[in-house]
Protein backbone atom coordinates (compact mmCIF):
# COMPACT_ATOMS: atom_id res chain seq x y z
CA UNK A 1 0.00 0.00 0.00
CA UNK A 2 1.08 3.18 -0.62
CA UNK A 3 2.00 6.43 1.85
CA UNK A 4 -0.39 9.59 0.06
CA UNK A 5 -0.46 13.28 0.88
CA UNK A 6 -3.75 15.18 0.33
CA UNK A 7 -3.16 18.82 0.43
CA UNK A 8 -5.83 21.35 1.39
CA UNK A 9 -7.86 19.17 4.41
CA UNK A 10 -10.65 21.82 4.83
CA UNK A 11 -11.87 20.41 1.59
CA UNK A 12 -15.15 18.50 1.22
CA UNK A 13 -13.16 16.64 -1.56
CA UNK A 14 -10.24 15.53 0.76
CA UNK A 15 -12.59 14.47 3.09
CA UNK A 16 -13.83 11.93 0.49
CA UNK A 17 -10.38 11.24 -1.26
CA UNK A 18 -9.22 10.39 2.65
CA UNK A 19 -12.27 8.07 3.45
CA UNK A 20 -11.74 6.68 -0.09
CA UNK A 21 -7.69 5.61 0.16
CA UNK A 22 -7.95 5.02 3.96
CA UNK A 23 -10.40 2.03 3.34
CA UNK A 24 -8.41 0.82 0.60
CA UNK A 25 -5.66 0.45 2.98
CA UNK A 26 -3.67 3.06 1.99
CA UNK A 27 -1.73 5.17 4.86
CA UNK A 28 -3.05 8.67 4.30
CA UNK A 29 -1.63 11.87 5.33
CA UNK A 30 -3.18 14.97 5.86
CA UNK A 31 -2.04 18.68 4.81
CA UNK A 32 -3.86 22.14 5.82
CA UNK A 33 -3.60 25.59 7.52
CA UNK A 34 -3.96 23.87 10.77
CA UNK A 35 -3.82 20.39 12.01
CA UNK A 36 -7.66 20.72 12.68
CA UNK A 37 -9.18 20.64 9.08
CA UNK A 38 -12.35 18.71 8.19
CA UNK A 39 -10.47 15.92 6.32
CA UNK A 40 -7.79 15.74 9.09
CA UNK A 41 -10.73 14.70 11.94
CA UNK A 42 -11.46 11.65 9.74
CA UNK A 43 -10.82 8.35 11.57
CA UNK A 44 -9.22 7.05 7.98
CA UNK A 45 -6.43 10.53 8.68
CA UNK A 46 -3.26 8.94 9.71
CA UNK A 47 -0.82 11.86 10.15
CA UNK A 48 -1.60 16.04 9.70
CA UNK A 49 0.75 18.04 8.28
CA UNK A 50 0.60 21.98 8.94
CA UNK A 51 1.54 24.05 6.13
CA UNK A 52 1.64 27.84 5.10
CA UNK A 53 -0.95 29.78 3.36
CA UNK A 54 -0.81 28.89 -0.78
CA UNK A 55 -2.28 32.11 -1.51
CA UNK A 56 -0.04 34.66 0.95
CA UNK A 57 3.40 33.17 1.21
CA UNK A 58 3.55 30.50 -1.85
CA UNK A 59 7.17 30.29 -1.90
CA UNK A 60 6.71 28.92 1.73
CA UNK A 61 4.07 26.75 0.55
CA UNK A 62 6.40 25.22 -1.92
CA UNK A 63 9.41 24.80 0.46
CA UNK A 64 6.87 22.99 3.13
CA UNK A 65 5.26 20.31 1.07
CA UNK A 66 8.93 19.48 -0.40
CA UNK A 67 9.87 19.03 3.40
CA UNK A 68 7.07 17.14 4.14
CA UNK A 69 6.95 14.37 1.36
CA UNK A 70 11.20 13.91 2.29
CA UNK A 71 10.44 13.55 5.83
CA UNK A 72 7.21 11.22 5.56
CA UNK A 73 8.35 9.22 2.91
CA UNK A 74 5.37 10.00 0.66
CA UNK A 75 5.05 7.98 -2.37
CA UNK A 76 1.98 9.93 -3.81
CA UNK A 77 1.25 13.65 -3.49
CA UNK A 78 -2.30 15.01 -4.81
CA UNK A 79 -2.84 18.24 -4.68
CA UNK A 80 -6.42 19.15 -4.18
CA UNK A 81 -7.37 22.64 -5.49
CA UNK A 82 -6.21 24.98 -8.20
CA UNK A 83 -3.61 26.64 -5.85
CA UNK A 84 -1.82 23.52 -4.34
CA UNK A 85 -1.56 21.91 -7.97
CA UNK A 86 -0.29 25.00 -9.54
CA UNK A 87 2.60 24.81 -6.93
CA UNK A 88 2.93 21.59 -7.03
CA UNK A 89 3.50 21.71 -10.75
CA UNK A 90 6.02 23.86 -11.01
CA UNK A 91 8.32 22.04 -8.06
CA UNK A 92 7.23 18.41 -9.47
CA UNK A 93 11.13 18.06 -10.24
CA UNK A 94 12.30 18.93 -6.76
CA UNK A 95 10.48 15.26 -5.40
CA UNK A 96 11.87 12.95 -8.11
CA UNK A 97 10.99 9.98 -5.39
CA UNK A 98 7.07 11.06 -4.78
CA UNK A 99 4.26 10.81 -7.87
CA UNK A 100 1.90 13.20 -8.94
CA UNK A 101 -0.73 11.96 -10.95
CA UNK A 102 -1.31 14.87 -13.20
CA UNK A 103 -0.65 15.18 -16.59
CA UNK A 104 3.02 17.03 -17.27
CA UNK A 105 2.80 21.08 -16.71
CA UNK A 106 2.58 22.22 -20.01
CA UNK A 107 -0.41 19.99 -20.62
CA UNK A 108 -2.05 21.26 -17.11
CA UNK A 109 -1.55 25.12 -18.27
CA UNK A 110 -3.26 24.58 -21.93
CA UNK A 111 -6.21 23.07 -20.36
CA UNK A 112 -6.51 25.57 -17.71
CA UNK A 113 -5.59 28.64 -19.85
CA UNK A 114 -9.39 28.97 -21.11
CA UNK A 115 -8.68 30.90 -24.23
CA UNK A 116 -6.23 28.18 -25.78
CA UNK A 117 -8.82 25.38 -24.31
CA UNK A 118 -11.44 27.23 -26.32
CA UNK A 119 -9.60 27.65 -29.13
CA UNK A 120 -8.58 23.83 -29.00
CA UNK A 121 -12.65 22.93 -28.63
CA UNK A 122 -13.50 25.14 -31.83
CA UNK A 123 -11.04 23.01 -33.85
CA UNK A 124 -12.71 20.08 -32.58
CA UNK A 125 -15.94 20.51 -33.02
CA UNK A 126 -16.79 21.73 -29.27
CA UNK A 127 -19.55 23.95 -28.94
CA UNK A 128 -17.96 27.40 -27.59
CA UNK A 129 -19.81 30.72 -26.47
CA UNK A 130 -19.53 33.69 -28.77
CA UNK A 131 -16.86 35.46 -27.39
CA UNK A 132 -14.52 38.70 -27.72
CA UNK A 133 -11.16 38.18 -26.40
CA UNK A 134 -9.58 41.75 -24.16
CA UNK A 135 -6.40 41.73 -23.69
CA UNK A 136 -6.22 44.29 -21.75
CA UNK A 137 -8.53 47.14 -19.46
CA UNK A 138 -8.63 49.64 -22.26
CA UNK A 139 -8.05 47.35 -25.35
CA UNK A 140 -12.02 46.95 -26.57
CA UNK A 141 -14.86 49.17 -27.50
CA UNK A 142 -18.43 49.35 -25.96
CA UNK A 143 -19.30 48.33 -29.78
CA UNK A 144 -17.71 44.85 -30.09
CA UNK A 145 -18.89 44.10 -26.29
CA UNK A 146 -22.48 44.97 -26.93
CA UNK A 147 -22.58 42.42 -30.62
CA UNK A 148 -22.33 39.35 -27.22
CA UNK A 149 -25.68 40.90 -25.95
CA UNK A 150 -27.12 41.07 -22.72
CA UNK A 151 -25.49 40.14 -19.55
CA UNK A 152 -21.65 40.00 -20.76
CA UNK A 153 -19.78 37.13 -18.99
CA UNK A 154 -16.88 38.39 -18.25
CA UNK A 155 -13.64 35.24 -17.26
CA UNK A 156 -10.14 36.06 -16.71
CA UNK A 157 -7.93 33.50 -19.06
CA UNK A 158 -6.69 31.19 -15.85
CA UNK A 159 -8.90 30.58 -12.08
CA UNK A 160 -5.20 31.19 -10.62
CA UNK A 161 -2.74 33.49 -11.31
CA UNK A 162 0.42 34.65 -9.81
CA UNK A 163 1.24 38.36 -9.65
CA UNK A 164 5.20 37.76 -8.50
CA UNK A 165 4.62 37.65 -5.18
CA UNK A 166 1.80 35.72 -4.26
CA UNK A 167 -0.86 33.79 -6.08
CA UNK A 168 -4.29 35.62 -6.73
CA UNK A 169 -7.52 33.70 -7.19
CA UNK A 170 -9.83 35.61 -10.06
CA UNK A 171 -13.39 34.86 -10.19
CA UNK A 172 -15.72 34.94 -13.50
CA UNK A 173 -18.06 38.32 -13.55
CA UNK A 174 -21.18 39.09 -15.11
CA UNK A 175 -22.03 42.57 -16.56
CA UNK A 176 -25.65 43.88 -17.08
CA UNK A 177 -23.93 45.51 -20.22
CA UNK A 178 -21.44 46.90 -22.32
CA UNK A 179 -20.35 49.96 -20.12
CA UNK A 180 -20.62 47.52 -16.74
CA UNK A 181 -18.33 45.44 -18.09
CA UNK A 182 -15.94 48.11 -19.32
CA UNK A 183 -15.98 49.48 -15.50
CA UNK A 184 -15.23 45.87 -14.31
CA UNK A 185 -12.11 45.45 -16.39
CA UNK A 186 -10.30 48.56 -15.45
CA UNK A 187 -10.90 47.04 -11.59
CA UNK A 188 -8.81 43.65 -13.09
CA UNK A 189 -4.86 43.56 -12.01
CA UNK A 190 -2.89 42.85 -15.37
CA UNK A 191 -2.14 39.35 -14.09
CA UNK A 192 -6.21 38.80 -15.46
CA UNK A 193 -5.31 39.29 -18.85
CA UNK A 194 -6.42 38.14 -21.71
CA UNK A 195 -10.07 38.54 -20.27
CA UNK A 196 -12.73 36.15 -22.38
CA UNK A 197 -15.95 38.58 -22.72
CA UNK A 198 -18.44 35.90 -23.80
CA UNK A 199 -21.98 35.51 -24.62
CA UNK A 200 -24.51 34.67 -21.51
CA UNK A 201 -25.53 31.21 -21.81
CA UNK A 202 -28.66 30.72 -19.95
CA UNK A 203 -29.54 27.60 -18.86
CA UNK A 204 -28.46 24.41 -16.18
CA UNK A 205 -24.76 23.48 -15.72
CA UNK A 206 -23.92 20.52 -16.75
CA UNK A 207 -20.68 18.27 -15.77
CA UNK A 208 -18.62 14.82 -17.23
CA UNK A 209 -16.09 13.87 -14.22
CA UNK A 210 -13.38 11.66 -15.90
CA UNK A 211 -10.32 9.53 -15.07
CA UNK A 212 -8.38 9.23 -18.21
CA UNK A 213 -4.70 7.38 -19.14
CA UNK A 214 -3.06 9.21 -21.78
CA UNK A 215 -6.32 10.69 -23.48
CA UNK A 216 -8.23 7.61 -22.88
CA UNK A 217 -11.43 7.55 -20.86
CA UNK A 218 -11.25 5.48 -18.05
CA UNK A 219 -14.22 6.15 -16.05
CA UNK A 220 -16.83 8.56 -16.46
CA UNK A 221 -19.81 9.82 -14.34
CA UNK A 222 -22.80 12.61 -14.25
CA UNK A 223 -24.75 14.05 -11.82
CA UNK A 224 -27.44 16.83 -11.94
CA UNK A 225 -27.80 19.85 -9.37
CA UNK A 226 -30.83 19.79 -7.28
CA UNK A 227 -29.78 22.72 -4.52
CA UNK A 228 -26.86 25.42 -4.89
CA UNK A 229 -25.01 27.61 -2.36
CA UNK A 230 -25.92 30.63 -3.44
CA UNK A 231 -29.21 29.38 -4.74
CA UNK A 232 -28.43 32.12 -7.80
CA UNK A 233 -25.31 29.41 -9.09
CA UNK A 234 -22.48 28.53 -6.86
CA UNK A 235 -21.28 25.04 -5.29
CA UNK A 236 -24.43 22.58 -5.39
CA UNK A 237 -25.53 21.71 -1.76
CA UNK A 238 -28.28 18.30 -3.06
CA UNK A 239 -27.15 16.46 -6.08
CA UNK A 240 -28.27 13.09 -8.25
CA UNK A 241 -26.43 10.53 -10.30
CA UNK A 242 -27.53 10.81 -13.11
CA UNK A 243 -26.09 8.61 -17.03
CA UNK A 244 -23.70 10.77 -18.79
CA UNK A 245 -25.23 12.56 -21.67
CA UNK A 246 -24.06 10.83 -24.93
CA UNK A 247 -22.83 14.22 -26.55
CA UNK A 248 -21.06 15.24 -23.92
CA UNK A 249 -18.87 12.34 -23.13
CA UNK A 250 -18.23 12.42 -26.83
CA UNK A 251 -16.70 16.11 -27.11
CA UNK A 252 -14.71 14.98 -23.28
CA UNK A 253 -13.44 12.30 -25.28
CA UNK A 254 -12.14 14.45 -28.12
CA UNK A 255 -10.69 17.08 -25.28
CA UNK A 256 -8.82 14.98 -23.35
CA UNK A 257 -7.54 12.58 -26.26
CA UNK A 258 -6.14 15.80 -28.00
CA UNK A 259 -4.61 16.89 -24.68
CA UNK A 260 -3.27 13.68 -24.21
CA UNK A 261 -4.59 14.11 -20.39
CA UNK A 262 -3.52 11.98 -17.37
CA UNK A 263 -5.48 12.41 -14.65
CA UNK A 264 -9.19 13.02 -12.95
CA UNK A 265 -10.53 15.85 -14.54
CA UNK A 266 -14.17 17.87 -14.60
CA UNK A 267 -15.02 18.97 -18.32
CA UNK A 268 -18.09 21.74 -17.54
CA UNK A 269 -20.61 22.83 -19.94
CA UNK A 270 -23.97 24.75 -19.32
CA UNK A 271 -26.66 23.80 -21.88
CA UNK A 272 -28.94 26.82 -23.68
CA UNK A 273 -32.10 26.30 -23.08
CA UNK A 274 -33.81 27.41 -26.12
CA UNK A 275 -31.69 25.16 -28.15
CA UNK A 276 -30.56 22.81 -25.61
CA UNK A 277 -26.40 22.89 -26.70
CA UNK A 278 -23.92 22.46 -24.73
CA UNK A 279 -21.29 24.74 -24.45
CA UNK A 280 -18.06 24.33 -23.44
CA UNK A 281 -17.32 26.40 -20.20
CA UNK A 282 -14.12 25.14 -18.51
CA UNK A 283 -11.92 22.10 -17.64
CA UNK A 284 -11.01 21.88 -14.19
CA UNK A 285 -8.05 19.47 -13.94
CA UNK A 286 -7.93 18.67 -9.82
CA UNK A 287 -10.68 16.45 -7.93
CA UNK A 288 -14.11 18.63 -7.54
CA UNK A 289 -16.43 18.97 -4.61
CA UNK A 290 -19.19 16.69 -4.96
CA UNK A 291 -16.73 13.84 -5.17
CA UNK A 292 -18.34 11.66 -2.60
CA UNK A 293 -21.09 11.24 -4.99
CA UNK A 294 -19.66 9.42 -7.44
CA UNK A 295 -17.62 7.45 -4.90
CA UNK A 296 -21.30 6.57 -3.21
CA UNK A 297 -23.00 5.75 -6.87
CA UNK A 298 -19.57 2.94 -7.53
CA UNK A 299 -17.44 5.46 -9.06
CA UNK A 300 -13.90 5.36 -6.94
CA UNK A 301 -12.09 8.36 -8.46
CA UNK A 302 -9.40 8.39 -5.46
CA UNK A 303 -8.86 4.30 -5.47
CA UNK A 304 -9.15 4.55 -9.25
CA UNK A 305 -6.59 7.29 -9.79
CA UNK A 306 -4.14 5.60 -7.03
CA UNK A 307 -4.56 1.65 -8.46
CA UNK A 308 -3.80 3.50 -12.02
CA UNK A 309 -0.55 5.21 -10.23
CA UNK A 310 0.89 2.33 -9.19
CA UNK A 311 0.56 0.20 -12.09
CA UNK A 312 -2.52 -1.40 -11.76
CA UNK A 313 -4.90 0.15 -14.19
CA UNK A 314 -8.43 -0.60 -12.92
CA UNK A 315 -11.55 -1.78 -15.29
CA UNK A 316 -13.08 0.73 -17.35
CA UNK A 317 -16.15 2.03 -15.61
CA UNK A 318 -19.13 3.29 -17.95
CA UNK A 319 -22.04 2.11 -16.05
CA UNK A 320 -22.72 3.08 -12.07
CA UNK A 321 -26.22 3.30 -9.79
CA UNK A 322 -28.62 6.18 -11.18
CA UNK A 323 -30.98 8.14 -8.67
CA UNK A 324 -27.73 8.09 -5.71
CA UNK A 325 -28.59 11.59 -4.02
CA UNK A 326 -25.66 13.31 -1.71
CA UNK A 327 -26.66 16.02 0.39
CA UNK A 328 -24.67 18.35 2.15
CA UNK A 329 -26.44 19.23 5.09
CA UNK A 330 -24.72 22.42 6.11
CA UNK A 331 -24.78 23.80 2.58
CA UNK A 332 -27.98 23.43 2.54
CA UNK A 333 -28.69 25.14 5.96
CA UNK A 334 -26.59 28.33 4.05
CA UNK A 335 -29.00 27.92 1.13
CA UNK A 336 -32.28 28.41 3.39
CA UNK A 337 -30.74 31.21 4.95
CA UNK A 338 -30.14 32.32 1.70
CA UNK A 339 -33.82 32.12 0.83
CA UNK A 340 -34.95 33.93 4.11
CA UNK A 341 -32.54 36.95 3.80
CA UNK A 342 -32.31 37.59 0.02
CA UNK A 343 -34.40 40.77 -0.91
CA UNK A 344 -37.56 39.05 -2.88
CA UNK A 345 -36.91 40.89 -6.16
CA UNK A 346 -33.57 38.73 -6.09
CA UNK A 347 -35.60 35.66 -5.42
CA UNK A 348 -37.96 36.25 -8.15
CA UNK A 349 -34.71 36.22 -10.53
CA UNK A 350 -33.87 32.96 -10.37
CA UNK A 351 -36.51 31.17 -12.35
CA UNK A 352 -38.04 28.01 -10.00
CA UNK A 353 -36.64 29.09 -7.03
CA UNK A 354 -39.18 28.52 -3.78
CA UNK A 355 -39.75 31.23 -1.31
CA UNK A 356 -38.79 31.10 2.46
CA UNK A 357 -41.46 29.00 3.40
CA UNK A 358 -40.88 26.25 0.10
CA UNK A 359 -37.43 26.05 1.58
CA UNK A 360 -38.17 25.39 4.38
CA UNK A 361 -40.39 22.68 4.04
CA UNK A 362 -37.52 20.85 1.54
CA UNK A 363 -35.27 21.24 4.42
CA UNK A 364 -37.63 19.73 7.03
CA UNK A 365 -37.09 16.22 5.02
CA UNK A 366 -33.81 15.52 6.16
CA UNK A 367 -33.73 12.00 4.14
CA UNK A 368 -35.66 10.29 1.44
CA UNK A 369 -34.75 6.51 -0.38
CA UNK A 370 -31.39 7.59 -2.28
CA UNK A 371 -30.00 9.72 -0.34
CA UNK A 372 -26.54 10.05 1.52
CA UNK A 373 -25.35 12.71 3.67
CA UNK A 374 -21.80 14.05 2.25
CA UNK A 375 -20.04 15.01 5.11
CA UNK A 376 -21.73 13.04 8.04
CA UNK A 377 -21.39 9.49 8.11
CA UNK A 378 -22.01 7.20 11.32
CA UNK A 379 -19.24 5.34 10.68
CA UNK A 380 -17.11 8.63 10.80
CA UNK A 381 -18.48 11.22 12.53
CA UNK A 382 -15.87 13.41 13.69
CA UNK A 383 -15.48 15.19 10.37
CA UNK A 384 -19.20 16.46 10.91
CA UNK A 385 -18.59 17.28 14.10
CA UNK A 386 -15.70 19.50 12.93
CA UNK A 387 -17.23 21.32 10.56
CA UNK A 388 -20.80 22.08 12.63
CA UNK A 389 -17.83 23.84 14.61
CA UNK A 390 -16.10 25.70 12.07
CA UNK A 391 -19.43 26.95 10.95
CA UNK A 392 -20.79 28.29 14.44
CA UNK A 393 -17.36 30.00 14.51
CA UNK A 394 -17.50 31.53 10.78
CA UNK A 395 -20.94 32.60 11.64
CA UNK A 396 -20.67 34.12 14.71
CA UNK A 397 -17.47 35.75 14.42
CA UNK A 398 -16.08 33.83 17.32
Amino acid sequence: MARILLTDGEQRSTLAATRSLGRAGHHVLVAGRTERTLAAASRYCRGRIVLPSTDRTPDAWTDAIGEAVTAHSVDILLPMTDRAATLVLAARERMPDTVVPFPDRDIYDRASDKRRLLELAGSLGVPVPRQVVVDGPDAVAAGALSALGTPIVLKPWRSVVHDGARLVQLSVAIAAGPDEALDHLRTLPPEAFPVLAQSHVSGPGLGVFVLADDGEIVASFAHRRIREKPPTGGVSTYRESVPVPPDLLGYARSLLGELRWTGVAMVEFKEESSTATPYLMEINGRFWGSLQLSIDAGVDFPAMLVALTLGNRPAPIDTYRLGVRSRWLLGDLDHLLWLWRAPTAKRRAVPGLPGPLGGLGRMLVPWRPGDRWEVLRPTDPYPFLREIRTWIRDSTGR
